[in-house]
Parts: structure tokens; C-alpha cells; sequence
């Protein structure tokens, strides 16, 4: 991988008071304009790294950097750390506080003290991104699960950040709402926005990521997202099965349907899209 590390964690080291290591002596990247998927078995530490890289706990060792620069956990450190890096939670509750959509979004500029007018572009920006402007003036108490997802990752996005971590963004949404969500994220990405989503939906990330990071008991494990999910080895030890559009992709090899070299199916859309496609495969010897 060619592109430049926006954020590093060196020997990093982990514990919860009065508990054992979560995570031990690591390293882990995340790398500008790389759509990458974290995934794990409950308690592999993936909520912990999330943390971690996004400020909200501190190595017991070790430490993290931003763009080669150790970061400090200062006031000028943290703000500096939170307008690169920003975390939106799963439970979109444990986020929102503020009466209003526009007056929830506008929290994070309005505590970077930014003049008054760069706030409102900044919360205005972040309404149309996610889709929700017609919701500014909406009390956050009446918004819908859907919407209380797209208002807190707005409030993240109004940041600015250059990188969004978001922990289980699709949980608890209809099929609807996770294509549009989808479709959010795509133009978050296509602006320059870094995305890092923990998940455990193993089809989900083969669709979207670029690489995935596999939490196993010896550490993270990353690399391309088709190549890491179609280790059943790795698979096993981070508790997860192997994801659809892998195993189909095996069986069209498997039959000759599928050349070697060629790309398999992330999705049922796409493998209806390459059944449709022109025949280019062999005629059986009986045929």
C-alpha cells in the first residue's frame, strides 16, 4: 500500500483498571483514501482500538501519531487529534444531547470556536451531506432510529475530520436505510474523507472496504479486503464466517465459470451482473 498513514498506533498497550491487557504491544494504521472494515468477535478489542485511535483513551503504552507527529494529550493535542479523527458511536443516543438536529451538529465547531458563520456553514454542510437538512429545526427526541444515526454522524462530519470511524453504523437499520447510509458514505469518501467502520457483517464489508483488519488473539491482522476474508484460518480465530460473495466466488472458479485472475462477486447484484454478461467460458466436451 502506497498511501500515506494518516493516523498510527506504535506498541500500543491497553488495560481497563483492575482488568487484563485488551490489547498488547500494537500496531495498527490507518491509511489516507482507504475504505477499511475492523472486524472481530465480541470482546477482541475492536470498541477499545476505536478509542484509542480517536482520543477518547489514552495507551498505556506505546502511543499514537498523527501523520508522523506523536500526539499530545493536552488541550492543543486532543483538539488537534479530534479535527483529524472523529468517532461516532453505535447507539446514536449516547451521542445526541442537544434539543435540535442543527443545534446537536453545530456542538463540535461550536467548541473548536469557530466565528459564528463558519459554524452554520459547517452544520449546513453536514445536513445536506448526510441527507437531513429538512430535519435542522427537528427535536432530536422525534427523530426516528435512521435519523438519529444520520444526525450523529453528522455531527462527526461537521468536524471536518479526515478521518470518520464509525462503530456499527448500519446496526438496528431497515434494508433501506443501510443502502442509503451506504450511499452517504460513498460521497463522504468521494470528498476526501477517510472511513473506518467496525462491523461484524462479513458481506457487508466485503461489498464496501477496500482492506479489512481482522482482531485475532495474536493481533490485528489487515491487508485487501477479498484476500484477508477468504482466510478461513484468520476467519476462525476472529470468530467470523466466510462471507458469501467469497464462497461463490470459489465455487464459480471451482466450475470454470470464473477466471483466476478475474474479480468475484461482492454481492448478489453482482454476481447476477456476471451471469448476465456474455458468455466467455469454455464448451463442455459433450456440449
Amino acid at each position: 500500500m502506497s498511501e500515506p498513514v494518516l493516523v498510527a498506533l506504535r506498541g500500543a498497550s491497553f488495560a481497563y483498571e483492575d482488568g487484563p491487557a485488551v490489547l498488547s504491544d500494537l500496531d495498527f494504521e490507518v491509511r489516507e483514501g482507504r475504505a477499511l472494515a475492523l472486524l472481530g468477535r465480541n470482546g477482541s478489542g475492536k470498541t477499545t482500538l476505536m478509542r484509542l485511535l480517536s482520543g477518547g483513551l489514552r495507551p498505556g503504552s506505546g502511543g499514537l501519531a498523527v501523520e508522523g507527529q506523536p500526539v499530545t494529550y493536552d488541550r492543543k493535542g486532543l483538539t488537534r487529534l479530534r479535527t483529524t479523527v472523529q468517532l461516532v458511536v453505535q447507539d446514536p443516543d449516547d451521542q445526541l444531547f442537544a434539543a435540535s438536529v442543527a443545534q446537536d451538529v453545530s456542538f463540535g465547531p461550536l467548541n473548536l470556536g469557530l466565528p459564528d458563520g463558519e459554524v452554520r456553514a459547517r452544520v449546513d454542510e453536514a445536513l445536506a451531506a448526510l441527507d437531513i437538512t429538512a430535519l435542522a429545526d427537528r427535536p432530536t427526541h422525534l427523530l426516528s432510529y435512521g435519523q438519529r444515526k444520520r444526525t450523529a454522524i453528522a455531527g462527526a462530519v461537521a468536524m471536518r475530520p479526515r478521518v470518520l470511524i464509525l462503530d456499527e453504523p448500519t446496526a438496528g437499520l431497515d434494508p433501506d436505510g443501510q443502502e442509503r447510509l451506504l450511499d452517504t458514505l460513498g460521497s463522504l469518501r468521494r470528498s476526501g474523507t477517510t472511513v473506518v467502520m467496525a462491523t461484524h457483517d462479513v458481506d457487508l464489508a466485503l461489498r464496501w472496504a477496500d482492506d479489512a483488519a481482522l482482531l485475532t488473539p495474536s493481533g490485528p491482522r489487515t491487508g485487501p479486503v477479498a484476500a484477508m476474508l477468504s482466510r478461513t484460518d484468520l476467519l476462525r480465530q476472529a470468530g467470523l464466517r466466510l462471507p458469501w460473495g467469497i464462497a461463490a466466488t470459489q465455487l464459480l472458479r471451482a466450475q470454470g465459470l470464473l477466471e483466476d485472475t478475474a474479480p468475484g462477486p461482492r454481492s448478489p447484484e453482482d454476481l447476477a451482473a456476471l451471469m448476465a454478461a456474455p458468455a466467455t467460458r469454455p464448451i463442455p466436451a459433450d456440449g
